[in-house]
This record gives structure tokens, sequence and C-alpha cells, in this order.
């Protein structure tokens, strides 16, 4: 069975995977000739500001007084520039951000999870094609750009990646950092002879990367006054550095400006996803090469964000993010970027019209060029037979454009040329996303049978092992006939060679490889099969229909839940009214109303607001004083019921008592220091690593009885969680932890009315790690039930918390008890750890429910894996990549979160059957408790 779970894990990390394959892959192809237009362009130089993390309504708003809090930006949009909203696509984080600033393509998700400080991809950019670049900010950002690149022409400073600090009195000094150094650097050139003469060289770059409205964000939210006071300071650097550049090149009018973000920001400061908070961000752009304002008396918008920001007579202009590249690469006169798949924005342009119409006609080509090589790879590792080309850009409909494209500007029907290379575009990007997405139903037809295959076979061992299934025919075990291996080894030989042949890559193998012994372990068990059918055509269609309603409606409601929090809340509404429906309030009365309240207690959570919107720190000290109130009594109780309870563990219970009061000392002393901007306190930040630490150890020295060990590890495991936690969500652990030691004893209840004869009461039992398997029964369908209240709990332990299906969900400042310079992989595991908390008290409690019920723990986990796995075919189906941003980026969290719950279960299996069976005895003699 080891084995079994092992292989399964493999198999769903495989469906794991899958999905970035199917709909994720890297865009990038390579081969393509850089081109550029050979028009003398508008600007020698370009100046870019990028204001990570600032949102658009966060600087075209005015205040509460009607100004502006970028009085020199605004003056911009009203007296030399242009302006709009640049949308920007999931993931919303700074690394993809810039690359569809700079490079001009969307970067994929798989992409972004290898790194924020390497490129695991290469691709072209504007400052490579630059002739220089020179760059002030972020080592995180600049360095990715400053990498790789052909030729040293990219010159990068950066700060110190440690004053990138949450916790930091003042961070607007990474940004005026940045614009202290540019200032610098421009005194110092003039009294560099090589340096000035590179200066007034064309076709160079200036970017400043501003990160401290967006660690602003992070630490104090967009609506708190530090990040609009930090707009305040970049909008009077940026008036600096523009004056800087004019006085330095004498007013040569050859200088083009762009200023934008690379992402926005949630209201509870977080990013990552689809929401307009994090996609809406500013474009401001002016200089050589730009329109000047342009005054309107109407505009059409779908939203009423003009009214609101009062710039309703001025011209506002919107575009992708992608858009920006070849904006910027026009404007200087330097080649796209090869994989850009911007669409150049020419009613920013304030140039000729021979000038529009050759850029847009290069533009079109660029893209055309990517087209080509897709089609071409796409097609030599395609059967001829098999290859379907893309009907609506073909070779003869590529060249008959291009030639009346050329054909109007000579004649010099610049809207004419102007109109067919746009048409142009969008067929070669169609073309495009048709190539880029050609294996993708092949592929998803493979993962769907072996998912269902899997799904089958778990389904069919559940059966044959673990219940009273009525077995037919001889109960002797037939091997396989020699005929079904043959046909399985032949399929899986054509599969191979199939694949051989078309030079797919080694991932696709497993794909489309893996079903075939799966199934053929399905087919292996024909005679569960047939003892199945034979069984469910016993069964009154009635009762039969009435089950499947039933299932189907309970794993429709786990499924609306990832969409409808409130489900859950519905959910456990349903579960208070289980006593009654069993009859178990008439034998149970006291186990019933514990039931019936901590359920209706726990079904507030999921109607409560998202986590880390509103913190409240009295909801986390009075969560942890509650806690040692609950310890009390325990203690109490302990002391009146066992003799050897003072001497032998009350030092424990002791001990983790006091684990709870410096977490909260911990969590209130952060909070202030924070507050008063005096960063994280050093011996904070140690007390809160040494109880994460502890929290680990502590329970396995506690007896191995199921209540005392349960409760040892709810007090370890809230003392870390109170440290994690910024608001009500320190509160759910208890009110769940609670519903579970009623459902413990609620299953006893049960199994006893059932006429299962049970010789322990709850108090009395222990913790065993190898249970006797002659005391172990079959499933039944109750068995079902118990399992989908186990999924059901997980879910809720997710969501309950306030977590929603986004990435953006997780609010950073829960971790600043820990560490409050950035750092992503530790501040991740740290939010992941706060996640498990609650799975981790769940999985101890199913662990008691298996013990208590006499089940076997494989069996009844199996069961739970099909459960999961039914929910995972269901996301499976769901997953889009398009209409808007936050409906993709909610159905890939969707179906990464319960994939990611179905593997993380084996983990918390194993982990929460450690926590609950092992025992460790720091000195003396062992005692005497079963290990």
């Amino acid at each position: 069975m080891l084995l079994f779970f092992i292989l399964g894990l493999l198999v769903h990390f495989v469906f794991f995977a899958s999905i970035f394959d199917i709909y994720f892959t890297s865009p990038l192809v390579h081969g393509m000739t850089p081109q550029f237009t050979s028009l003398p362009p508008p600007a020698r130089r370009l100046v870019l500001f990028v204001a990570d993390g600032l949102r658009a309504d966060s600087l075209y708003e005015l205040d509460e007084n009607g100004d502006s809090r970028a009085p020199f930006i605004r003056n911009i949009i009203m007296h030399e520039g242009s302006w709009g909203i640049s949308h920007t696509r999931v993931p919303t984080e700074s690394r993809p951000g810039h690359v569809a600033l700079i490079a001009g393509f969307y970067e994929d998700v798989s992409a972004v999870a290898k790194g924020w400080k390497e490129n695991p991809v290469e691709f072209d950019s504007l400052l490579n094609e630059s002739k220089y670049t020179w760059g002030w900010g972020s080592p995180d950002i600049l360095s990715m750009f400053a990498k790789d690149v052909s030729g040293d022409h990219v010159f990068i400073h950066t700060y110190d990646a440690d004053d990138e600090d949450f916790g930091a009195h003042d961070v607007t000094k990474l940004d005026t950092w940045v614009f202290d150094n540019v200032k610098e650097f421009f005194r110092a050139a003039r009294n560099n002879q090589s340096l000035f003469s590179k200066l007034n060289e064309e076709k160079i770059v200036f970017f400043l990367h501003l990160l401290g409205i967006d660690t602003n964000g992070h630490a104090h939210r967009p609506s708190s006054r530090e990040y609009k006071d930090n707009i305040k300071i970049v909008d009077a650097g940026i008036k600096e550095i523009v004056s800087m550049f004019k006085h330095f090149y004498g007013n040569d009018g050859k200088t083009a400006f762009v200023f934008t973000a690379d992402h926005g920001m949630t209201d509870w400061g977080v990013h990552g996803a689809g929401h307009p908070s994090e996609t809406l961000t500013p474009f401001v752009t002016w200089g050589a090469g730009i329109k000047y304002p342009q005054n309107v008396s109407t505009q059409q918008f779908e939203d009423a964000f003009l009214k609101e920001w009062k710039l309703e007579n001025w011209k506002r202009q919107d575009i992708n993010q992608a858009d920006i590249a070849p904006l910027m690469a026009s404007l200087i006169g330097v080649p796209f970027p090869l994989n850009s798949v911007g669409i150049l924005p020419l009613d920013y342009l304030n140039n000729t019209d021979l000038f529009k119409a050759e850029s847009i006609f290069t533009n079109a080509i660029q893209i055309l060029e990517q087209f080509k090589v897709k089609m071409t790879q796409k097609k030599e590792v395609t059967l001829s037979f098999l290859f379907t080309p893309f009907k609506l850009l073909s070779e003869s409909k590529q060249h008959n454009i291009l030639r009346k494209a050329r054909s109007y500007i000579k004649q010099r029907k610049y809207d004419e040329a102007i109109s067919l290379c746009k048409e142009l575009i969008h067929l070669a990007l169609k073309g495009l996303s048709y190539y880029h997405t050609y294996d993708r139903f092949f592929l998803g037809i493979t993962v769907v049978l072996g998912f269902v295959g899997w799904t089958s076979y778990a389904s069919l061992l559940i059966l044959k092992f673990h219940s009273n299934l009525p077995r037919g025919g001889s109960k002797e075990v037939k091997k396989p006939s020699r005929l079904l291996q043959y046909s399985f080894v032949a399929i899986g030989v054509l599969v191979a060679f199939f694949l051989l042949i078309q030079a797919y890559p080694w991932t696709y193998y497993i794909y489309c490889l893996l079903p075939v012994p799966i199934w053929y372990a399905v087919l292996r068990e024909f005679q569960v099969i047939q003892d199945l059918v034979a069984s469910l055509l016993s069964c009154p269609p009635s009762h039969f229909v009435g089950y499947l309603l039933v299932s189907t409606l309970g794993i429709e409601v786990l499924v609306l839940s990832f969409f409808y929090r409130y489900m859950l809340t519905a959910g456990l509404i349903a579960f208070a009214g289980w006593p009654f429906i069993t009859q178990l309030w008439t034998r149970a009365k006291r186990t019933s109303l514990n039931w019936i309240f901590f359920s209706l207690l726990l079904a507030v959570f999921p109607l409560m607001p998202v986590v880390g919107r509103k913190p409240d720190i009295s909801l986390v000290m009075t969560a942890g004083l509650l806690v040692l109130l609950l310890s009390l009594f325990v203690v109490a109780s302990l002391t009146k019921r066992k003799d050897s309870f003072v001497n032998e563990e009350l030092p424990l219970h002791l001990l983790q008592m006091l684990s709870m009061v410096l977490s909260m000392y911990v969590v209130y002393s952060t909070d202030n220091s924070l507050l008063k901007k005096q960063g994280l306190p050093l011996i904070n930040q140690i007390i809160s690593w040494i109880i994460l630490a502890s929290s680990f150890v502590l329970p396995l020295l506690s007896p191995p009885i199921l209540f005392e060990r349960l409760f040892s590890i709810l007090l370890s495991l809230m003392s870390t969680y109170i440290l994690l936690s910024r608001g009500y969500e320190a509160l759910f652990p208890l009110v769940l932890s609670c519903l579970m030691f009623a459902w413990i004893h609620m299953e006893q209840e049960t199994l006893q009315q059932s006429g299962v004869s049970c010789k322990q009461k709850v108090n009395s039992i222990q913790f065993i790690y190898n249970t006797d398997l002659t005391q172990l029964r079959q499933l039944c369908l109750d068995d079902i039930r118990r399992a989908f209240f186990l999924v059901f709990f997980l879910v809720t332990a997710f969501f309950g918390t306030g977590n929603i299906a986004s990435v953006n969900s997780f609010d950073v400042t829960s971790v600043y008890c820990f560490l409050t310079v950035f750092s992503p992989f530790i501040m991740g595991a740290l939010m992941m750890w706060k996640i498990l908390i609650p799975f981790v008290l769940v999985m101890c409690a199913f662990e008691a429910v298996q013990l208590t019920t006499q089940l076997s723990s494989k069996g009844l986990f199996l069961m739970v894996l099909v459960i999961s796995d039914i929910m995972a075919l269901h996301f499976f189906f769901l997953v889009r990549d398009y209409g808007s941003w936050l409906d993709i980026g909610t159905s890939i969290s969707h179906y990464v979160i319960v994939m990611s719950m179905t593997m993380v279960l084996v983990f918390l299996n194993g982990l929460a059957q450690l926590l609950t069976t092992k025992k460790l005895t720091l000195c003396g003699k062992p005692k005497s408790h079963l290990i």
C-alpha cells in the first residue's frame, strides 16, 4: 500500500504539472531577424520611469482637498503629453510586468515560478536593442535585464537587497536613492569625457525603477498616508530629473519620457491576481515624438474613472502593457524586441503619416516573423497528413497584404496601409495563439483519460480490499490474460512511436503513456467491476438514484465553495442538523449540543471579510487569551483525573502556555514597533523562530492519549498561528479544533448506535502506530459520509480563515514577526505554513476518528482521494486562458489549490500520524505508554 501512495503522489504531480504544458507554455520562439524603420526617429534618448505597485486611481484621483497627489504628472497630462490606462495581465507581479513593459510579451506562469533574479528563458528586450542603457533601482529587477545581454552596453546601479525592508522607518529612501544617484551620475559625467560622449549618443535608454510605492503598499496598504505621500515624493523626484535632463542636453527636444507601473495593488496591499486594482496601471508619456494633450468634449468608456478623476476633457488612450515596448522602440529608432506581441499605439505618436505607416508596417512584419517561425516549428514535428494549418493567414494572403500595404504607402494612402497592417497583425497574433495551443485538445484528452482511470482504479481498490461487496464467481485470484497484457504493451509501443516520429518533448511521453498502465490496472480488476455491476443491478433504482443525487450535490457544494464562500456556511448549518436526522440527539444530547454550537460558530467565519483587509491585533490577543483560559480549564480537569499529571505532564503544559504568552507579547510588541516605524525588534524575531521550531517538538513530548495529544498539538500550533495572524483569523483554529473534538465524540456515538461495540471511551483511547488489523472493520456507506466530512473540513480550513482562491489573498504582513526584509521564498514558506496549520488540525482529528471508529486508515484515505480527484477533474475543465484576467487567474488558482490539496493530503496524513503517534522522552526511564 505504501507503494500505491507513492505512485499516487507521482501521478497527481503529473496531473498538477500538466496544466502548465496545456495552458501556460512559453510563447517564445527564436530565429527571427530584427525589424526597424529606416526613417529618422523623433528622439535620441528615452527615459523610462516605472513606479512599482502604483495603481492608476491612486495617481490620477484628487485628494480630499481637490488637489492632485502628483501635480507635475497631472500638469504633463493637461499641457505636455498623452495619457491613459495600461492594462496588465496575470500574474500581476514585478517580473512579468517588467518583461511585458520592456520586452513586449507576456511571460508564462511557469517561467515566473523559476525565479526573480535570473532569466529562466532567453528573450530580447528594448534594453538589449539600445546602444547604451543605464538603470537604477532594485537588484531583483535590474539584474534580470542586465544578464545575458549581447554586448557590454547595459549598466546597472542598485542598492543592497536588505534595504527592501517592509518594517523600515522610511522606505521612500528606495526612491530618493534612485533620484539622488541619477543626479550624481550626470554631475560626474561632465568630468568624464568617455561617459559624456556615450550620453550624447543616440538610441540610448535611462531606466529608473522606483520600488518605494510598492513597499509602502505592502507594509501600510494603498489607502495609507505613507503610500500616498510616496506618490508625492516620486512626482517631485520625476520633476527634478526631467528638469536635469533638459538642462544637461540644452533643451534639444530630443528626449522622450515614459511614466508607468508594472502592476497595481489591492486595497489590502497585495498583488498577483487579476483584480482591476492590480491590472489597471497609469501610463503617461511626453517629450520628443509624443502628441500634445487633446481636448475633447465627450469620451466613451465603460468605467466612470474620467469623471472621478476630473479628466473628462483630456483624451484618454488606453493601451495593453505589451504595447509600450514597440512605442518606446519607435521613439528612439531601435528594432522592435524580437519576441514582442505589442501593437504600436499610433495615437500616441506626434509624427508624419509616412512615419506612422512605416512603423506599423515594421511592427506587422516583426509579429509575422514570429508567426512563420512558430508555424514552421509545428509543421516540422507533425505528420503531414495530420497537420492543419491556420487557414485565416495562408502564405498567399500574407504576401497579398504586404504587397498591398507597401503599394498604399508608395501611393501615400497611409490610412489604408495602416488599416491593412493592423489586420495583418491581428491575424498573425491569432495564428500565434493557434499554433501555441495546437496540442491543447490532444493533451487535455490524455490527461482526462489518466484522471478518470486513476479515480476508477482507486475506487476499485476500495471495493476490493475495504468493503463487503458481494463476491460472485470463483474466489480464486485469476491472473490477467496474456491477450490483455499484450494489447496494452502494443498500445504503449504505438503511442511512444507516434510521439517519437513527431519529436514531441519528453513531458508528452509522460502524459500520453501514463493512462496505459493505469487502465491496464483497472481492467485487471474485471471481476470487481462485474461484482459492482451485479450489486448495482440488485439495488433498488430509487436507492441508487438517491445515493447518486446526494453524492453529486455534495461534490457540487464543495466546488461552489471555491466561488462562493457562503456555501461553506450553508454546509455547516446543514451539518448542525445531523444529530436530528440520525436520532443522535436523543442518545447523546451533550455531545450533540457541542456539535451544533461549534458548527454554527464555525459557519460565521466564511461570511467574514477576506483576511488581511482589516487587521485587528485586539482579536489576535483575544484568541490568545481564550486559548490560555481553555488551557487552564484542561489543566484543572487533568489534575483532578490523573494523579501523575502534576509531576509528569504539568511542566509541558506550562511550557506551552508560556509559549502562547510569548507569542501574544511578540505580536503586540512588533505591531507597536512597526507603527512607530522602528522596525522589527531582534529579540522578537528570535523568539518567533524559536516558537516556530518548538511547535514541531513539544507535542511529541505529551502522552499519546487521544485527548491529551490532540490538545498539546493545538497549543503548539496555535502559538505559531498567533504569530502569523493579523485579525479575526486567529480565532479560527480554536473554533475549528473545538468542532473537531465534537466530531470525534459524535463519530463514536454514531458507531455505537449502529451496533458496533466500542471497548474504550474517547478520553482513554491511545494513539498507537501499529494498529491491530483484527480490530478493523470493513467500510460501509456511512464511511463515505465520514470521508466527505473530512474533505469539507479541509476546504473550510482553507476558505474559513478568509483566504480566497487567488494568490492575492495572502497577506505578507502576517510574517512581520519573523522578518520584514523582502525574501519571497521564506515569506512564501511562512504563509504556506499558516495555511497548512488548520489542515494539520483537521488531519490529526481525522486520525482520531479512524481510531475511534475502528476504520482502516488506508480505505478511508482512499475515499478522500477519490472525492478530491473528482473535484480536481471538475476544475480541470473549468481552467481557461480567455475572458477577463480576473476569471483567468481565478480558474488557474482553483485547479492549483485543489490539486495541491490532493497532493499535500499524503504529506499531511504522514505528518498527522507522526504528531499523534510518536512519543519522545527527554531523559530518564521511558514511560509505559504505547508508542
